[in-house]
């Protein structure tokens, strides 16, 4: 039969580039969504932030409208 193919060591590097592909994709696959998920946390983050600094910018122009006030009734 085809002993050469079991004895040359081909049926080990078959194995091992099979192998190798495999876990390769899966790591890729893997990495691939723990790349989305933190993406979209981030993007959350982001759209929080905004909604924050744009609230601080309300109260800063109602402080700068009041201070206006005062200042022109003296």
């Amino acid at each position: 039969m085809n002993d050469w193919y079991a004895h040359s060591g081909m049926g080990s590097l078959f194995g091992f580039l099979l192998g190798s592909f495999v876990s390769g994709g899966g790591l890729y696959y893997y990495v691939l969504s723990e790349y989305k998920v933190s993406n979209e946390l981030l993007t959350e983050d982001i759209f929080a932030l905004q909604a924050a600094v744009q609230r601080i910018e309300g109260y800063v122009k109602t402080l700068e409208d009041k201070v206006l006030d005062v200042s022109k009734k003296k």
